[in-house]
Parts: C-alpha cells; structure tokens; sequence
C-alpha cells in the first residue's frame, strides 16, 4: 500500500505529537511518525526539516544538540509550553474534521433533505 499524502497543516500536528512523547532528533521524528501509523505515513525529508524549522522559530518546539543511538551528533527537538498548547488545539480540529468528513463519506441518499420546491406562478 502506497502511504498516504499528509492533508496540509498536518505535519506540524504530527510533527508535535511526535516530540511530545519524548525528544527526537529529525529523522527520529521521520521515523517515529511513520512507525506510529503503522507504515501509512511516510514524511519526505525535504518536508520534514523546514517544518522543524518553522515550529522551533514560532516556538512551539525547541532544539538541543545531542548525540545520537549511531554517535553523530544532531539537534533534539522537544514540545515547549506553547507546542503543547497548540498540540491539544490542533488535536481537537483535527477530531472535528475528521468526524464531518466521516459524516460525508457515510452519507446516503436517504441522508439528503427534500429538494426545495420552486414557487408556482
């Protein structure tokens, strides 16, 4: 199965969520959100990085160099205050879009309202 396509404004949700867990170093973040839907996401890094980037710059993120699992050194980005903030935020628009567009998908014919009716001259 091919993974799917982040609907924009996702990544940041994600990207956030991921980090919450523990601090993650970017391509821990690549890693950790592909492996948490089970194979069904795949983030590009060249998405990845200047998401990473704009969240550290706003804020909701922050970034501390470490050693990683293989000895390389890398920058760790762990949820801020503020990131945990907008994570709860997002969370919940995201539950509110995903059950309308349940909604849609689930509809049937007998869901729609009657047609209007024209006025008779």
């Amino acid at each position: 199965m091919k993974p799917a396509d982040l609907l924009q404004g996702t990544l940041d949700m994600l990207i956030l969520k991921a980090v919450s867990l523990r601090p993650l170093h970017g391509y821990g973040v690549l890693l950790r959100i592909q492996q948490l839907s089970r194979n069904a996401l795949e983030v590009q890094q060249g998405s990845l990085y200047p998401a990473l980037h704009r969240l550290a710059k706003a804020k909701l993120i922050s970034a501390e160099w470490g050693v990683s699992d293989n000895g390389r050194r890398a920058k760790f980005y762990s949820l801020t205050p503020a990131g945990e903030h907008r994570l709860e935020s997002e969370r919940d628009r995201w539950r509110r879009t995903a059950s309308a567009v349940d909604r849609v998908m689930a509809a049937t014919v007998g869901d729609l309202p009657p047609e209007p009716r024209g006025e008779e001259a």
